[in-house]
C-alpha cells in the first residue's frame, strides 16, 4: 500500500509541475508570438489558439494535481491528468514547433492531441460521478462452511 501511495503523490507532483512549467511555457509563447516571429506559414489564430488550450489545460492539470492529493488511490484523476499532458504536448506544442520552427514531421497527431484534451476532462468527470460501491465479503452459510 505504501507503494502505491508513494507512486500516486509522484504522479500527483508530476502533474502540478508539468502544468506550471507549461504555463509558464505559454506565458513566454504569447510574449514571442507578440513580437511577430514567423511563422512557416502558420495563422497567428493558430498559434493563439495552440497557446490558450495550452494555458488552459497547464490549469486543468495543475487541478488535477491537487485533486489527486485528496483521492490518491482514484486512479481516473491519474488518467485524466495523463490526457491533459498528451493533450499539451500532441496539439498545443506540436503546433507552435510547426509554426515557429517549420517542424512537419508530428503534424498528424494534431487531432489525437484535441482529442486527449476531450477526453481528460471526461475522465476527470467519472472520477466524481461514479458510484462507489458497498463491496462485502461473501458470506459463509450457517454452518461456517465458506465452500459453496
Amino acid at each position: 500500500m505504501e507503494h502505491s501511495t508513494g507512486q500516486a503523490s509522484r504522479w500527483t507532483s508530476g502533474f502540478i509541475v508539468f502544468g506550471a512549467l507549461s504555463a509558464a511555457i505559454s506565458v513566454i509563447g504569447a510574449a514571442y508570438a507578440a513580437h511577430g516571429q514567423s511563422l512557416y506559414g502558420s495563422s497567428p489564430a493558430m498559434v493563439q489558439s495552440a497557446l490558450q488550450l495550452m494555458q488552459f489545460h497547464a490549469l486543468g492539470l495543475i487541478m488535477v494535481g491537487v485533486l489527486s492529493q485528496f483521492r490518491l488511490q482514484e486512479k481516473r484523476l491519474r488518467v485524466a491528468g495523463v490526457l491533459f499532458m498528451l493533450g499539451i504536448l500532441l496539439f498545443s506544442c506540436n503546433i507552435l514547433l510547426r509554426a515557429w520552427h517549420d517542424i512537419q514531421t508530428f503534424r498528424a497527431l494534431v487531432p489525437w492531441g484535441g482529442t486527449c484534451f476531450i477526453l481528460g476532462w471526461l475522465a476527470l468527470v467519472l472520477a466524481y460521478v461514479r458510484k462507489e460501491k458497498n463491496i462485502r465479503p461473501p458470506q459463509g452459510s450457517e454452518s461456517g462452511d465458506q465452500t459453496h
